[in-house]
């Protein structure tokens, strides 16, 4: 077995069905394996899946285990020499996937990559390519500066706005949205730390594979369509805290013993305004 594909369901089932559609319609001569793994969605996902694609292996939780879990479950039933993590909200191209297990084939010193994935409008995800978040890094997305100086790589750190989509390269981290991650390098270092729920745990991984002395790279010689939740809808409040706490949670793992107690105090601080802005700005996004 090539390549284990892993999709998490959370009440996407309209969105997952196309998913795999896209899947199994797109051009391959590496064999694969489609793994869903549906976090009680209770929304009828799996019979459809099993009705009407009996290859894809299906597994149902009782509850919603979180991305990180749910991934891990997969993983845990995978046989592919690669793993490829991939959101129930993607479309892939008919040449994705020879694209990419070709690359990863060809660069064994590679770890994990990412193609290029664009939203629906055509403009680029940017969380495909990104920097480590740094208390640095951090500060300057977080408070704008990235958006006002673009091109300048000391304020993108983080989204790394000042390379080109278009070119291939080393980088810090991919999104979970999209990663191909080689067997190995799971073996290696382990699999995605439970303790992230929803957020963090891919960039987490990247740090984790690359402090390992693999190379983490992003490779837009194809691309994926990633169709993302509306963001003039309001969240549900634990959207909001998990992303924000995953960002505490990062920083504590990797970052907490390399700096003073004030740049420490003066991140979690950051993080809490954060917060509570992002809070006041959903408060005032339409219900539905």
């Amino acid at each position: 077995m090539d390549l284990s594909i892993l999709i998490v369901n959370y009440k996407t089932r309209d969105l997952t069905l196309a998913c795999i559609e896209s899947v199994i319609t797109s051009n391959t001569s590496y064999k694969y394996e489609i793994i869903l793994i549906d976090n009680a969605s209770n929304d009828g996902t799996i019979q459809t899946v099993t009705e009407k694609f009996p290859q894809v292996i299906c597994q149902a939780n009782s509850e919603n285990v979180g991305f990180s879990k749910a991934n891990n479950q997969g993983i845990l039933l995978s046989q592919g020499r690669y793993v490829l993590l991939l959101n129930s909200d993607t479309i892939v191209q008919s040449d994705t996937f020879e694209t990419m297990l070709r690359f990863m084939d060809e660069n064994p010193a590679v770890g994990v990559s990412g193609c290029k994935i664009v939203l629906p409008d055509g403009s680029l995800d940017k969380a495909c390519k990104r920097g480590f978040p740094t208390p640095s890094a951090s500060f300057y997305y977080a408070f704008g500066f990235s958006k006002l100086f673009p091109k300048t790589p000391r304020f993108n750190q983080y989204q790394l706005g000042y390379l080109s989509a278009d070119e291939a390269y080393p980088i810090d981290s991919l999104v979970g949205a999209f990663m191909l991650i080689r067997r190995e390098a799971i073996d290696q270092v382990g699999m995605l730390d439970e303790a992230f729920f929803m957020y963090g745990e891919d960039i987490d991984w990247c740090y984790r594979i690359k402090q390992a002395g693999w190379i983490n790279y992003y490779y837009p010689r194809t691309h994926i369509v990633h169709y993302k939740g509306a963001s003039s809808r309001r969240k549900p409040f634990k959207i909001i805290y998990e992303f924000h706490r995953a960002m505490i949670l990062f920083h504590n793992k990797h970052y907490r013993q390399k700096y003073s107690w004030v740049t420490n105090m003066l991140v979690y601080a950051g993080v809490s305004v954060k917060f509570l802005l992002s809070l006041a700005k959903n408060k005032l996004r339409p219900a539905r």
